[in-house]
């Protein structure tokens, strides 16, 4: 009977698990973005002086709430590892692509580089929030120049849930409120992408 009990308190106590790709041109903030995070839900993290760029992938699992889990692979955003993105789609619950509103020289290349994630049938159906990071500078794009340039992309998107939010991954300025959203789509969209239980 004790066993049984015990089967049943574990199974009622599983957490739902989601994977969530941090991508983005090298030196967006990716890495910076997910050290803020995992400082606002409480767990170790890096300082931010000591980051240097990702050669592969960095991951962590962050407890959002009671039930449920966030697993972020934040993956390297140079050219030569761009490539690499597309293994980890199928496996992904959402996406987060994180924009340096301070590149305006790279602004298309972040462009084309998003263009070839949403139109790859391994994100179909998955949310993606875009972040505009960096808007703590001065020598920052507004948020609205930035949609601008976005919005083409939109027609590629069909009826997921994407969003372009303003961030500081510096500061820590709306981090959690972009994390809350993507939380909530992630939970709307469990039909189409189930979690992982743990």
């Amino acid at each position: 009977m004790f066993h049984l009990a015990q089967g049943l308190y574990r199974s009622w106590n599983k957490k739902e698990q989601y994977s969530v790709l941090i991508l983005g041109l090298d030196n967006a903030g990716k890495t910076t973005f997910l050290e803020q995070l995992k400082s606002l839900y409480h767990l170790y993290s890096k300082p931010l002086d000591t980051i240097v760029p990702t050669v592969g992938q960095n991951v962590a699992t962050v407890p959002m709430d009671k039930m449920t889990l966030l697993k972020f692979w934040d993956v390297g955003g140079q050219e030569a590892l761009r490539a690499m993105w597309s293994e980890y789609y199928i496996q992904s619950h959402g996406i987060i692509f994180i924009i340096d509103s301070t590149d305006r020289d790279r602004l298309q290349e972040c462009c084309d580089s998003l263009q070839s994630i949403i139109t790859d049938d391994g994100v179909e159906g998955i949310p993606i929030l875009m972040l505009a990071n960096k808007q703590d500078r001065q020598d920052k794009m507004e948020l609205h120049d930035i949609k601008q340039v976005f919005n083409k992309l939109a027609m590629h998107l069909d009826a997921r849930d994407s969003r372009v939010l303003p961030i500081s991954a510096l500061t820590g300025e709306g981090i959690q409120s972009a994390a809350e959203w993507l939380l909530v789509r992630l939970k709307r969209n469990r039909q189409s992408r189930p979690p992982l239980y743990k």
